[in-house]
């Protein structure tokens, strides 16, 4: 593959941090869909503010609906599983038709899910099927610089996703090593020194969480 054009890495970028949104935000829906159940059926106010979203939702049972499904609200999983696969229908020359397979079969869950009694069983296959896309990257992808592209934006979507739940510092520290070994291999242009100061950030030994989350918001120039 020759030279990637710009339009192309930034939908490269893009449905990297769509599809890890998607998988992410499917994996606290899923926790907080049995909290409101069980325990507390208030918690979708905390999980947005988690993810500094607005709340616009009536109740637990809104909530669950709209937030999953809805294809008006912007911040819905459905919504962002859309703009993986409107980036993945414009790269289908540079991704291949069966990458591109595993963002459709996702898509066709998520509306399985809708409908469905048991929504969190299809929910679970929304996201096997991202870790399928993501699998297959390697594998079909010839471009190096496009595979790193897509998990660039992968890494930087996982990095201001759990800064802002304010996850072990652990999981941080992996994932801003993982950014730092392959973001000089894609196609974006970024600001080295935002990286030079998540890797100084990640070394307190109390993580300031909202410099995190601050800093990998502008890495990219």
């Amino acid at each position: 593959m020759g030279i990637i054009s710009i339009e192309q890495a930034d939908r490269l970028y893009w449905l990297g941090r769509y599809t890890e949104r998607v998988y992410t935000t499917i994996r606290l829906y899923a926790t907080s869909y049995d909290i409101m159940i069980d325990i507390n059926k208030g918690s979708y106010d905390e999980f947005c503010r988690n993810l500094d979203i607005p709340n616009i939702y009536q109740s637990p049972e809104d909530f669950k609906a709209t937030y999953a499904f809805s294809q008006d609200d912007p911040n819905s999983i459905y919504s962002n599983l859309m703009r993986a696969y409107d980036n993945a229908i414009e790269l289908r020359d540079m991704i291949g038709s069966e990458c591109l397979s595993y963002i459709q079969l996702a898509l066709y869950d998520m509306n399985k899910a809708k409908v469905s009694e048991a929504p969190l069983v299809e929910l679970q296959r929304v996201m096997d099927n991202i870790l399928a896309f993501w699998g297959l990257t390697d594998d079909i992808i010839e471009s190096e610089s496009c595979r790193n592209t897509i998990k660039v934006g992968k890494r930087i979507e996982r990095i201001d996703l759990y800064g802002r739940l304010h996850l072990s510092k652990e999981m941080l520290v992996r994932e801003v090593h993982r950014l730092a070994g392959r973001i000089d291999r894609c196609a974006l242009h970024y600001r080295k020194a935002v990286m030079d100061d998540l890797g100084e950030l990640i070394k307190e030994e109390q993580l300031d969480y909202y410099r995190i989350v601050q800093e990998i918001e502008q890495i990219l120039e």
